[in-house]
């Protein structure tokens, strides 16, 4: 979703979108870090979909970009002290690991950010014995200039992250804060696109779910501080090498006003993506191919088809290759 209404966009994992995916599964179980088991060589990625939003404040025309992430993250738990003491084992000894991956498009949370093109990605993630992580990722994107009409130059997705995360058993717990960073130029009036998101994530063996809620405007969508994605993301070994993925997410976006105007319904810019896929190492890579949807609105003047009138939630293959060092 970040290919949001011609006033700013952005969407994902990824990541984020697969390539998000594949990034945190990567780079933050590695290191001790979040988003949701992503064997899409990378954030979230992993995750991860921008969101171009139609009627927002900024420049005109419909646009909306998904709102991009991009990993296998869930919700917190709560448990006892005493018992947190007596069980909590160390998710990863200190270190710092890298990522970097190339995917045919660069899809967060099922939107593209790329419209359709490839994207290379890197990170570096920071992991201590204590739980503790930071973490920052870096890809292409193009939904912000493919929003602006000629009027915005941006052409970068920065990453930064940190958070806490420990095990109890098959149980990990994971919070923590996720600002997303869009360097370039912008008209006088253009909602800014940079967001920042805390997250809560729980995973029991192959699955984990994940809550994610932004506390500033999300992607460049004019009013929506407090928009939320739930994600639910499985990783399971089917032998030979092969790990199938599956990913189920929602992303919620409120109804928002502009000078008492209303510019968007709650339903309007709100959908849910799924993505289903194979990831296997081969020659000291990781590979993954999959199948990625969404039911975002995508017709003529809805948040997410963009000025080249794309559809940037249609179906799609998604193929990654990445390599964590």
């Amino acid at each position: 979703m970040r290919q949001r209404a011609i006033s700013s966009s952005r969407d994902v994992a990824g990541a984020r979108g697969f390539d998000q995916t594949m990034r945190r599964l990567h780079s933050k179980v590695e290191a001790g870090k979040v988003e949701a088991g992503k064997v899409e060589a990378g954030k979230n990625a992993g995750s991860s979909v921008k969101m171009s939003q139609g009627g927002r404040g900024g420049l005109p025309g419909p646009i909306r970009k998904s709102v991009f992430a991009n990993a296998l993250a869930g919700v917190a738990l709560i448990v006892p002290l005493h018992v947190v003491a007596e069980s909590v084992t160390e998710v990863s000894p200190p270190g710092l690991t890298g990522n970097l991956g190339i995917v045919s498009d660069y899809r967060y949370r099922g939107i593209s950010q790329t419209e359709g093109k490839p994207a290379i990605q890197a990170g570096l993630d920071y992991g201590h014995s204590t739980g503790i992580y930071l973490g920052t990722w870096w890809t292409n994107i193009s939904w912000l200039s493919d929003a602006g009409a000629g009027q915005v130059s941006s052409s970068v997705e920065l990453d930064f992250y940190g958070g806490f995360k420990r095990s109890l058993g098959d149980f990990t717990y994971d919070v923590g804060v996720l600002r997303y960073q869009y360097p370039g130029s912008y008209p006088d009036g253009f909602t800014s696109p940079n967001t920042t998101e805390v997250y809560a994530a729980g995973s029991w063996k192959m699955l984990t779910l994940k809550y994610s809620q932004s506390v500033t405007n999300l992607f460049g969508f004019a009013d929506s501080k407090g928009s939320g994605y739930l994600d639910l993301s499985g990783t399971f070994d089917v032998g030979a090498g092969f790990n199938l993925i599956a990913h189920l997410g929602h992303q919620w976006i409120p109804a928002g006003e502009i000078a008492g105007m209303q510019v968007r319904s709650k339903d309007d810019c709100s959908y849910t993506d799924w993505r289903l896929g194979v990831a296997r190492q081969y020659v000291g890579l990781n590979w993954a191919l999959a199948y990625v949807d969404t039911d975002a609105r995508g017709s003529a003047g809805e948040c997410y088809r963009n000025a080249f009138n794309r559809n940037l939630g249609k179906s799609t293959l998604v193929l990654s290759i990445g390599k964590t060092f």
